[in-house]
């Protein structure tokens, strides 16, 4: 619990950082992808112009499916309950909505400020990968799960064989 102490705001820092900058960001990431994509196959290009709400919330969705995902397990560990990830999960949402009017107030952080940043995802390959950063992770967290799986069945392993060799002669 007290690794829980130190962790849990570095990890709630980052989540919400993550959040704003994906919400604020993904339009313009979506739209050099589409403006560049068009020329190319105009049918998909001009389809995804008239979808381009879902395809945004489809890319906001795996930041918040992995930060809702990796940040409770992170914070409360591999026991954690429903209900309670539930109410962790609820509570970075509620501060990845209030912060940009927490900012704005408090700190005088405009969102312009932040969408001159958004020159960058002008660029084809900025956006690309500014894109694929969650399916990235995703996939990495998958496989690191994988392995750490596979290691602890390794060592159960080890240690049955250990035990079930051992000369430790019974009474």
């Amino acid at each position: 619990m007290a690794r829980a102490a130190w962790v849990a705001p570095l990890y709630i820092s980052v989540a919400w950082t993550l959040m704003i900058a994906y919400q604020i960001f993904t339009r313009t990431a979506v739209s050099t992808i589409i403006a560049n994509l068009t020329p190319f196959i105009p049918s998909i290009g001009s389809w995804l112009t008239s979808k381009i709400e879902l395809v945004i919330f489809i890319y906001g969705f795996a930041w918040v499916f992995l930060l809702s995902s990796a940040i409770p397990g992170a914070i409360l560990g591999k026991e954690r309950g429903v209900l309670v990830q539930f109410f962790l999960c609820l509570a970075l949402t509620f501060l990845s909505i209030i912060m940009v009017d927490v900012l704005a107030t408090y700190a005088n952080l405009s969102i312009d400020n932040f969408l001159g940043l958004s020159l960058f995802f002008n660029n084809l390959v900025l956006a690309s990968l500014y894109l694929a950063i969650p399916y990235i992770l995703l996939i990495g967290l998958d496989i690191q799960s994988r392995r750490d799986e596979r290691n602890r069945q390794d060592l159960e392993l080890l240690t049955n064989t250990y035990l079930e060799n051992s000369p430790i002669e019974e009474k």
